[in-house]
């Protein structure tokens, strides 16, 4: 089965986050969006926790269900996840490191509280708990609790909390992680960085690369994603996906004196199909630059000005991608093999074909806004949104599966034409910077082109 997932999410209980985000909201919007598969959020939190066990019941190995729908059916399942902010000393510098802590089941959930509270650490302060326990540490834990957990280092490259972060971070997942990196078997892009840019660091070549929204409110979800496929819908089975580029190779089976060290090497029937990406250049730390100072430099201007602004002469904010260029094996950090389908959605493929593909995407609220010449949060915009979905099943198979045609029956030629423009990747993205989310522009003119539903194929152009 295809599942689609978001295991970054927030509860009302985090700092930030929308009073909205509970879980019957979030299962209601999961299903407008076409998302199968929720993070339960926080679990760290005790009030939050107490909500957890009132409204979800287990549905299936560490899966759970609202108690108020029917486990069996299609509405959307959730399994246990959160994240926790380390801050910590280590070397000669503060790190600041968000993880992301997977759990199989509430049992576990339990113990992973209890033993952070032991450690001093105050669960009630805030959803996403700050913690002084390093990065390596924290997986040490709950590894000792239990084998079945798991971290994905999230939103890995931004400046101040990512594990590659230039303000923060580290230069590796081993400086990070040290004897236990090798029980890291995924990172998280971050609205940043796409896939295609964390193909080209040495160390992520034989791991998984995920994405999910970090979202805050419910509207933001979905807005990325990783796609499963999976002979059952499980804890383990996601597990499994997400190690499966960890497993170990034939060759090395051939080589170890291990007795039955072959039956670790199973047929992946839970992988990784693609993942739903955020263009990065619309998230809020892909160029270097200072917000207030209105200075951004993408990486050719750092290299001919400096990173010092010319404004306030401070050292600038780096950027994802100026960070991502001083790790990777080379500066060319775009490899991915550019494909379109029978519905005009543009593919980039992995060359070595070690990662699955991926595609780019504007949400369809930000496409109906900019096709209306109105804002996301307008009632007409919103109108139109609930009208499409489910009126055309949900957003994510508008975007990437619905004729054209169908779509502007139900939405009208410029909406049709807009689905069309960014299924092409025939947009202009203005990058973001120092906290400030970047500009997307469908249309750079205002003007349509005329039929939606041409058979001229999308030219294949992106302006940054």
């Amino acid at each position: 089965m295809e599942i689609v997932a978001d295991l970054h999410l927030h509860s009302k209980y985090s700092r930030a986050v929308s009073p909205q985000m509970v879980h019957s909201v979030m299962a209601a919007y999961a299903t407008q969006k076409g998302l199968n598969l929720l993070s339960a959020a926080d679990f760290t939190h005790p009030v939050w926790l107490k909500e957890i066990k009132t409204n979800l019941e287990e549905a299936g190995e560490g899966v759970y269900a609202l108690k108020s729908q029917d486990k069996n059916s299609k509405t959307p399942k959730f399994i246990l996840s959160t994240e926790i902010a380390s801050i910590y000393k280590q070397g000669d510098r503060v790190r600041r490191i968000h993880s992301l802590m997977f759990a199989p089941n509430l049992v576990v959930v339990d113990k992973i509280n209890a033993e952070l509270i032991k450690r001093g650490c105050n669960l009630g302060s805030d959803g996403r708990p700050i913690v002084g326990l390093s990065a390596r540490n924290l997986l040490e834990m709950i590894l000792s609790l239990d084998e079945k957990c798991f971290i994905i280092p999230c939103h890995v490259w931004t400046p101040h909390f990512g594990v590659y972060g230039s303000a923060s971070g580290f230069d590796s997942l081993e400086e990070a992680f040290g004897d236990l990196s090798k029980n890291i078997y995924a990172v998280e892009t971050g609205l940043s960085s796409d896939p295609d840019m964390n193909w080209q660091i040495p160390e992520l070549e034989n791991r998984s690369i995920v994405s999910f929204s970090d979202a805050h409110s419910p509207a933001k979800m979905g807005r990325e994603a990783t796609v499963f496929e999976l002979e059952e819908l499980s804890y383990e089975a996601i597990r499994e996906a997400i190690m499966q580029p960890m497993q170990m190779s034939i060759e090395q089976i051939a080589m170890s004196n291990e007795k039955n060290l072959s039956s670790k090497l199973h047929s992946p029937t839970s992988k990784i199909l693609y993942t739903i990406e955020f263009y990065p250049e619309e998230g809020k730390y892909h160029f270097s630059g200072h917000r207030n100072c209105k200075i951004s430099f993408g990486p050719e201007e750092i290299r001919q000005k400096g990173n010092i602004c010319p404004v306030c002469h401070r050292k600038l904010t780096e950027g994802v991608l100026v960070r991502v260029q001083q790790l990777a094996h080379s500066d060319n950090l775009e490899t991915a093999e550019k494909k379109t389908n029978n519905a005009g959605l543009q593919w980039y493929t992995d060359p070595t074909h070690k990662h699955p593909p991926f595609v780019k995407l504007v949400p369809l609220l930000e496409i109906i806004a900019e096709s209306l010449k109105s804002t996301v949060s307008s009632v007409k915009v919103k109108a139109l949104y609930d009208k499409l979905c489910p009126g055309l099943d949900s957003e994510l198979n508008i975007i990437l599966k619905t004729p054209i045609a169908e779509i502007e029956k139900a939405a009208g030629l410029r909406v049709a034409e807009g689905v069309k423009k960014v299924r092409g990747g025939d947009i202009v993205v203005v990058p973001g910077f120092d906290g400030e989310y970047g500009k997307v522009h469908i249309w750079e003119s205002g003007k349509s082109s005329g039929s939606a539903n041409s058979d001229k194929p999308p030219q294949l152009r992106i302006d940054f």
